[in-house]
């Protein structure tokens, strides 16, 4: 089904879409995704489309005018129409953000937002290594310590159940916690 989502879906809207043989998880596929990046900026999307592709340009804007290096979506700030669903996951969220911040100084509303926006040279300094989930604290705790200048900026959500093909559980979590501690020390 992914697939099928990527090509009738995000297909017209990007310059490349790479598929891979085996599903190694978003940290994988991220890495793999910025080996291949040739512009001057990168986003991450899922094929899901939980998060809308027409809300690039507010994500580019504060990159755009100069004040960014790096912008992350935040679920949670700026008043965007978002799909209700599961308590635990919220506060979950938001222990994990709050954690992180603890951890990089940072004050981030939505630290597992998808929707990540770097300049080409940030990617290039981040030397991820986590294939699933993991990503997201690991990007989050070097990007804070590159001192890069970080935005957010308020999105829509359209979240999915786990019926709908949600795939994020509690394993994660304490995944996101040992992350979130081994890559900001």
């Amino acid at each position: 089904q992914t697939r099928e989502i990527l090509r009738n879906e995000i297909e017209p809207l990007v310059a490349k879409v790479i598929y891979k043989d085996k599903n190694e998880g978003k940290g994988a596929a991220l890495r793999t995704g910025f080996q291949h990046v040739t512009g001057d900026f990168a986003i991450i999307q899922d094929a899901d489309l939980e998060y809308d592709p027409n809300e690039y340009k507010d994500l580019l804007a504060p990159i755009l005018s100069g004040k960014a290096d790096v912008v992350y979506g935040s679920r949670f700030a700026g008043g965007q129409p978002h799909r209700v669903l599961f308590f635990w996951h919220s506060v979950g969220n938001k222990f994990l953000t709050l954690l992180s911040n603890m951890f990089t100084n940072l004050n981030l509303t939505d630290m597992e937002c998808c929707y990540k926006l770097f300049r080409k040279e940030v990617l290039q300094t981040l030397d991820l290594e986590e294939d699933r989930f993991g990503i997201e604290p690991e990007m989050t705790a070097k990007v804070a310590r590159g001192n890069w200048r970080i935005y957010e900026v308020g999105i829509s959500y359209a979240g999915r159940t786990y019926a709908e093909g949600k795939k994020i559980n509690w394993r994660d979590g304490f995944q996101a916690i040992w992350c979130i501690v081994k890559y900001s020390l």
